[in-house]
C-alpha cells in the first residue's frame, strides 16, 4: 500500500510540474501545513479526553462503571477476570463516547488481561468490536468539523450512530457465525 500511495504521490507532483509549475509547492507547502493543524487539533482532543479519562479512573469512577458494566461484560466476553472487565468496561465506554484514541490503551491492556486467561474468544471479540466502535456521540468528528468552522457540527450524531450500530452488529453476526462454521 506504500508503494501504490508512493507512486500516485510522485506522478501527481510530476504532472503538476508540467501543467502548472507555478502552483507546486504552494500545493505542497498548503497540504503541509494542513497536516500540521489536523494534527494538532486531534493531539489536543485526544489530550483532553485522556485527562478526562485519567481523572476518572483515579477518582474510582471507570471502577464504578466497570462495575455497572461487569455483568455486560462478563456476558459478552465470557470472562470473570476482573483487570479485564474494568478495562473492557472503559474501552467500550470510551468508543461510545466516540474516543477511539482513548479507548485504545485500555484495549490493550484488556487484550493482555484476557492472554493471561488464554480467552482467545473475548481477544478476537474486542477487535471486532473495536474496528466498527458503537459511537453514541462521535465527540472526536464533532470537535474536528468544529474547528473546521462547520455551522452544525453535531449534524454527525444520527448518521454515525446508525452506521456505527449497524457495522457492529453485522461484524459480531459474522464474526459468530464464521466462529461456527470453521470450528
Amino acid at each position: 500500500m506504500n508503494l501504490i500511495f508512493t507512486i500516485i504521490c510522485i506522478a501527481s507532483i510530476i504532472v503538476l510540474a508540467f501543467t502548472a509549475p507555478d502552483k507546486l509547492l504552494p500545493s505542497l507547502l498548503g497540504g503541509a501545513e494542513d497536516a500540521a493543524k489536523m494534527a494538532l487539533t486531534l493531539f489536543c482532543i485526544y489530550a483532553v479526553w485522556m485527562g478526562l479519562s485519567s481523572l476518572a479512573e483515579k477518582s474510582g469512577l471507570s471502577r464504578g462503571a466497570a462495575k455497572a458494566l461487569k455483568p455486560v461484560t462478563r456476558r459478552i466476553f465470557r470472562t470473570n477476570d476482573d483487570e479485564a472487565n474494568e478495562n473492557l468496561a472503559m474501552n467500550l465506554s470510551c468508543n461510545l463516547l466516540g474516543l477511539g484514541g482513548a479507548a485504545t490503551p485500555y484495549a490493550v491492556k484488556a487484550i493482555n488481561a484476557l492472554e493471561k486467561d488464554k480467552n482467545d474468544f473475548a481477544q478476537k471479540l474486542l477487535f471486532v468490536i473495536n474496528a466498527t466502535s458503537v459511537q453514541i456521540l462521535p465527540t472526536t468528528v464533532i470537535a474536528l468539523r468544529a474547528s473546521e468552522g462547520s455551522a452544525s457540527a453535531a449534524d454527525i450524531f444520527l448518521p454515525s450512530l446508525i452506521c456505527t450500530t449497524v457495522s457492529t452488529v453485522c461484524a459480531v453476526i459474522l464474526y459468530l457465525l464464521g466462529r461456527k462454521i470453521w470450528r
